[in-house]
């Protein structure tokens, strides 16, 4: 893909040189660490109980505790900030102009669109690595699996690469930033929550709704079990949005 690094260079630099990752960065570990520290909180008051009931205390289990609600709040967490990492990826560009220079470039539609998805990827696989040090004194203080971490964290990776492929594609369909993270953020507050149609429906509809969650395909990952229908359901969201993109990025092209 002719350009690729190119792009993806500019990209990670623009990141670092705004001010807006930082504010992401921050808000990020100040979340996350509260969401870590009441986690491990609670396990420790349910673990003090369980000196006291025999039974209470085989039931106790770290990942299901600690590691498994500190991912899926992280999650959360990524669904209100990965719209402000993707807002400006293309809509910038139109704004300045800059997207028809690049349209004279030597770069395909398809080397562009992966190259920024690959830089946004980065950044959040750059936050994420922060939290690895909470796993490591989790691990330190008690018994810890690390195949269901590296499980749960693959599953968070996988989410949130949704998370930017959706918020690329709604960042090509406007010039303006903020019309871009707010279509993004509704339509993953969609995807997330129109699990709940299950609840009131029991028939083909609830299931189908079920399935196209994101939430519901990110359950087994925080278990520790990857299985590869999850896994296939995630890379098809990811690269489908990202078709939508090219496909947009063609009409722009057309249009001159």
């Amino acid at each position: 893909m002719r350009g690729f690094w190119a792009v993806y260079k500019k990209e990670l630099y623009s990141f670092w040189a705004s001010p807006i990752l930082y504010v992401v960065m921050f808000v990020f570990f100040l979340l996350s660490g509260y969401f870590f520290y009441s986690a491990v909180a609670y396990y420790n008051v349910v673990s003090f109980q369980a000196t006291q009931n025999p039974f209470l205390d085989q039931e106790l289990n770290a990942i299901s505790m600690v590691v498994r609600p500190f991912l899926f709040d992280t999650s959360i967490v990524l669904l209100l900030l990965s719209p402000l990492l993707t807002m400006r990826l293309f809509a910038e560009e139109k704004k300045t102009g800059t997207i028809e220079l690049l349209f004279t470039y030597p770069i395909t539609d398809i080397a562009l669109v992966y190259a920024k998805f690959a830089a946004v990827l980065t950044v959040l696989v750059v936050l994420l690595l922060g939290t690895l040090p909470y796993m490591v004194l989790l691990g330190y203080l008690t018994k810890l699996s690390v195949g269901a971490v590296v499980s749960g964290y693959l599953g968070v990776i996988l989410m949130g690469g949704a998370f930017l492929s959706l918020g690329l594609f709604t960042s090509a369909l406007t010039q303006n930033q903020i019309v871009a993270a707010t279509l993004s953020f509704g339509a993953l507050l969609g995807f997330w929550i129109i699990s709940w149609m299950k609840s009131i429906s029991y028939s083909t509809l609830g299931k189908v709704c079920e399935y196209i969650s994101l939430t519901y395909h990110f359950d087994p990952f925080a278990k520790g079990l990857i299985d590869t229908r999850h896994l296939a359901y995630y890379l098809i969201f990811i690269v489908f949005f990202m078709f939508l993109t090219i496909r947009r990025l063609d009409v722009e092209r057309w249009r001159g």
